[in-house]
């Protein structure tokens, strides 16, 4: 089966945990907004979200057509594909667990997000820069350090002893997890510096991440869309 993934085509943003996913696994897939140049498939995305020709319409970008199927919002996406592409336990539990950890990685994100956004997404950025301020300050001390020390917590006492989230192998968590790092040392390079010193094994996993052969090849080819000030992780100096 060919999948398509629907997403904005100059962003990551959320998409790009899907891309992950999808990438790691070896999927057939078009990234439908991007294959026919820069906007050429988004009025087929368009399309799709206006909800007049699907039984069940998305909110929002992205979503996966699979089959029959379509597919909204990332963590559900990923719920799929954890279990078709084998990005997740087999086991109920092991597949609860995988998506509970990415339902706190999409918590995580929304809190990145308004770093940049504390009062409204249809705001610009420069219409907010003194709440943008106030926010990140707080997010720097208390919210980054408290959901990496989560995750570094979850790595140190996975019963299995391995190096992965759940488990002994990877899972799309992971994979996600990789994803908010990445995107962390863009935004916020010092603070990341001073932060990473007290979670050796999320940046261990990162690493492992960065090393596997599929992932590496993606990583250095043109599908990898560089960082951006349009996506969720943005690098605004004054912030820091």
């Amino acid at each position: 089966m060919r999948y398509e993934l629907y997403y904005w085509p100059e962003i990551q943003g959320r998409g790009e945990f899907v891309r992950l996913a999808l990438e790691d696994a070896g999927a057939d897939y078009v990234d439908v907004a991007r294959a026919a140049g820069k906007n050429g498939g988004t009025p087929a995305m368009l399309k799709l979200l206006d909800g007049s020709r699907v039984a069940h319409p998305p909110f929002a970008p992205p979503f996966l057509k699979a089959g029959k199927l379509l597919i909204g919002q990332t963590a559900n996406i990923l719920l799929y594909l954890g279990e078709h592409e084998g990005l997740a336990p087999k086991t109920e539990a092991g597949r609860l667990w995988t998506h509970q950890l990415q339902l706190t990685i999409a918590d995580f994100l929304v809190e990145i997000h308004n770093t940049h956004h504390p009062i409204g997404s249809g705001l610009y950025y420069e219409d907010q820069k003194i709440e943008a301020k106030r926010r990140t300050e707080d997010f720097l001390k208390n919210r980054l350090p408290k959901y990496l020390s989560y995750f570094e917590r979850v790595l140190e006492q996975n019963p299995s002893g391995s190096r992965w989230l759940v488990g002994a192998r990877l899972t799309y968590a992971d994979l996600s997890l990789f994803q908010i790092i990445e995107g962390l040392r863009y935004a916020f390079p010092q603070a990341m510096q001073r932060t990473e010193k007290k979670i050796p094994q999320v940046v261990a996993l990162h690493g492992r991440v960065a090393e596997r052969p599929r992932i590496a090849a993606y990583l250095q080819s043109e599908r990898r869309i560089a960082f951006n000030e349009m996506g969720i992780f943005r690098k605004y100096p004054e912030l820091e």
